[in-house]
């Protein structure tokens, strides 16, 4: 076997490696107990970045010293020490590997192609997180409002936003849908989007829902006094997609929306950066289930819906809660909102926006769990409210106000003025399920 000095092999003391050129990884990984978990390690390092299932000419030592990959930890779980039982199926370990990025630059499809690209056709390997340098996070540019850009552009202070997605998700008549907006909009949604199973549709075109729906707002501001985005889903082939957010501009939106997994981060952050000048994106993570929810895997939610899309610039994140229709555990909820929102060097934080579900007898929990920097998403639960749309959106601000004055929602929602609240609180009770409240 062709041998290598010491800084051209896959292997390293996470001490001596220089962090500002590599990306880290870290793997869940199972394998069968005969196999050699450190040797498997340096095998799939090799794999992704110099090297092939055997030593080829042009793999000199030069060339692996610069550009190979590092195994800087491998971890059993439990670690053995003596013995292995004799009837274990798998051993567990957790690895680390660094990827020296220059290998694959300031970007997210040869980063993912490197760190979980051959070796995710392997079985049981989850990427569990990725950890970049500063000098990689400069070549992007990160969200352009973020929650506190968002809080300015609305002038919200302190309270959660609330987002209202149209329901029914699809519909002909734009009219109809221009008019549900207005109704939640005047009753006090912040942002109205559309829902990610409509975008520029031949039955309801973005040429005739713009217009439409942003002379519906116009009037719910004018009533409410109070400012309404609409972020419309641009979502689409490429470049269509680019021409779509061109277009969504010149027809007068003030937000826009893509479903970033089914177009891909690259497209994603393209508009972001350089065809949203002046507008907030949101970003909804459909796809986000086939990618992550797999616990030995795939890629962990934190990063596929909290990292990745706020480094490409999404302002705004819609991601699964556990309150309502989604089967998420909230340690994986509160793991996706912690990446959008904790320091990250140049990039700014993401306004989470948990969604599914949600009724205004979740408000307390929401706010609790993740803070007043949200963006609460409702659909049904502002569009199916007893009183209509109007009295929905109006019952989700009067929970926040409960919350933001530390009274609970509850009794909040027995005071004489808010009957709409006390109606959503006997459809729905604190949660979904219509419990007594």
């Amino acid at each position: 076997m062709k041998r290598f000095p010491l800084d051209a092999l896959p292997d390293a003391l996470p001490d001596a490696i220089d962090e500002d050129k590599y990306v880290i990884c870290t793997y869940y990984v199972g394998l069968p107990p005969f196999l050699d978990a450190r040797q498997m390690a340096w095998d799939a390092a090799v794999e992704q970045s110099t090297g092939t299932w055997t030593v080829v000419p042009g793999e000199t030592p030069g060339v692996r010293k610069r550009h190979v990959a590092k195994v800087i930890g491998v971890y059993e779980v439990p670690q053995h020490e003596y013995s292995i039982p004799k009837d274990l199926e798998r051993r567990q370990y957790i690895m680390q590997v660094a990827f020296p990025y220059e290998n694959f630059g300031q970007q997210i499809p040869m980063l993912l192609t490197t760190v979980i690209g051959n070796i995710s056709l392997y079985g049981r390997i989850k990427c569990l997180d990725m950890k970049f340098p500063k000098s990689w996070l400069r070549g992007f540019k990160g969200p352009k409002f973020g929650i506190k850009g968002l809080r300015k552009l609305l002038g919200v202070k302190k309270r959660p936003l609330l987002n209202n997605m149209i329901k029914p998700c699809v519909y002909t008549e734009a009219k109809m849908g221009a008019e549900l907006a207005y109704e939640a909009a005047a009753g006090g949604a912040d942002i109205i989007k559309d829902d990610e199973l409509l975008a520029d549709a031949s039955f309801n075109t973005l040429e005739e829902r713009i217009p439409l729906f942003m002379e519906a707002l116009d009037r719910a501001d004018s009533e409410k006094g109070e400012k309404t985005l609409y972020t419309v889903n641009i979502t689409d082939s490429i470049p269509k997609m680019f021409e779509n957010a061109e277009r969504a501009a010149e027809l007068g939106a003030n937000g826009l929306m893509i479903n970033f997994l089914a177009v891909g981060y690259s497209a994603f952050r393209h508009v972001c950066e350089n065809l949203s000048p002046k507008l907030p994106v949101l970003a909804h993570m459909d796809v986000t289930g086939a990618i992550s929810y797999s616990p030995i895997v795939g890629i962990a939610s934190n990063i596929v819906t909290g990292k990745l899309p706020r480094i490409c610039g999404s302002d705004i994140t819609v991601f699964p809660a556990p309150y309502g229709k989604a089967p998420v555990l909230k340690e994986r909820y509160l793991n996706v909102a912690h990446d959008m929102v904790m320091p990250l060097h140049n990039i700014e934080q993401t306004a989470p926006m948990p969604s599914g579900g949600i009724s205004p007898g979740h408000v307390e929990e929401v706010v609790e769990d993740l803070g007043p920097d949200i963006v609460i998403g409702a659909g049904a639960g502002v569009h199916a409210h007893p009183s209509g749309p109007r009295a929905g959106a109006r019952a989700f601000r009067l929970a926040m106000e409960a919350k933001m004055q530390g009274i609970p929602v509850s009794r909040f929602a027995k005071e004489e003025g808010n009957e709409v609240l006390k109606e959503a609180m006997d459809t729905w009770g604190l949660g979904r399920t219509g419990a007594d409240f």
